[in-house]
């Protein structure tokens, strides 16, 4: 398997919001979600009420999406994080916040983090 090559504008209108996948295009009128307004999927999307579990998945996602971990990272880290006995979300989104990629795309060597992460396995930083 390996990590999501798919359309990155998707991901963001799946989630609702812009996620900066693109870098600096998603600040201009390219951007997909200024094209398209919609969500992606056959059907469109039914007005009803949203569940606190929904809310809790698109916020799951929404950090999965932005920092490029696959499920399987995901669960692993948390599954680590819970012998700890810690509050979970902080700790895990400061181990997100610490890794290389993240900081090279913080530092701004690269336009986004698709980008430093690219650089960071070429050896570049």
């Amino acid at each position: 398997m390996g990590r999501y090559t798919g359309p990155a504008c998707r991901l963001c209108r799946r989630v609702g919001e812009k996620l900066m996948l693109k870098g600096t295009r998603c600040a201009t009128l390219k951007c997909g979600m200024e094209k398209k307004t919609k969500s992606s999927g056959q059907r469109p999307a039914r007005r009803r009420k949203v569940s606190d579990y929904e809310l809790r998945l698109r916020e799951k996602q929404k950090a999965r999406f932005t920092y490029g971990v696959k499920e399987q990272q995901f669960r692993l880290s948390l599954k680590r994080l819970r012998r700890l006995r810690v509050c979970l979300v902080i700790i895990w989104l400061y181990c997100l916040k610490r890794r290389l990629d993240n900081v090279a795309y913080r530092l701004g060597f690269a336009e986004s983090r698709n980008q430093a992460r690219q650089m960071v396995q070429h050896g570049h930083v």
